[in-house]
């Protein structure tokens, strides 16, 4: 498996502050990485590192991988956009069209494709602000992998979903793992990020530091005191 980002003693800062550091990990084609940490951690501002939003303080992030699908949180007014769910997921595509006006038979392909794969094609006409919670990510999902095929970064996608939700939406980011993509998931569900991912990132303090895969997160001391507390969620 190839490698396709490498973080080296990397530290992480907004407005003179270090959120994070001494942060070291890699992910290879076809992981599921979840990426656990307290409300303050440095997680969302990891994710814009690693899209080369915002430059690390110090250390490195190498990006092997051209490209990456990305699946921010929603907001409220995002939740109300008045498009149809066809013109949401071909705007995945935008970032390659340069300033053409259209998008190319092969363009408007690829998102029926993709639509077809998450199963929202029958969606297709609908206006997105009519949608439900789960069917909303989806199409996102959709979008953002015409933007890129190949690895998806994803911000708390299951936040203020049902359970019944949460949990389809789970099995179709396992499944798009099992197709060969590459997954990083911010996430405050450590359950579910034990149920699917094949490595963990925890950042926080120097001591809440930990990088392996699931089952050696399981077996750290770290782990196990997440799961002697009863399985709740690091809040």
């Amino acid at each position: 498996m190839s490698v396709q980002i490498t973080c080296k003693d990397a530290a992480l800062g907004y407005e003179n502050r270090i959120v994070a550091e001494h942060l070291n990990f890699t992910v290879s084609s076809g992981d599921y990485l979840c990426i656990l940490g307290e409300n303050g951690s440095g997680k969302s501002t990891l994710m814009k590192a690693l899209l080369g939003l915002k430059p690390q303080v110090s250390g490195e992030i190498i990006c092997a991988h051209q490209g990456i699908g990305y699946l921010p949180q929603q907001t409220v007014v995002q939740r109300d956009f008045p498009a149809s769910v066809q013109e949401i997921v071909r705007s995945g595509c935008l970032g390659k069209s340069g300033l053409r006006p259209f998008y190319t038979k092969e363009e408007k392909a690829l998102a029926a494709q993709m639509m077809q794969q998450l199963g929202i094609t029958e969606l297709a006409k609908r206006c997105y602000r009519d949608l439900s919670g789960g069917q909303q990510q989806r199409v996102l999902l959709a979008r953002a992998l015409c933007a890129a095929k190949n690895m998806l970064l994803l911000d708390e996608p299951v936040t203020g979903l049902d359970p019944r939700a949460q949990n389809e939406l789970y099995e179709q980011i396992a499944a798009l793992n099992r197709s060969g993509i590459t997954i990083i998931m911010v996430s405050h569900d450590v359950a579910a990020a034990l149920q699917y991912a094949s490595h963990i990132l925890q950042i926080g303090s120097k001591q809440q530091l930990f990088y392996g895969t699931a089952d050696e997160y399981k077996n750290s001391r770290i782990g196990k005191a997440f799961l002697e507390s009863g399985g709740a969620e690091i809040e």
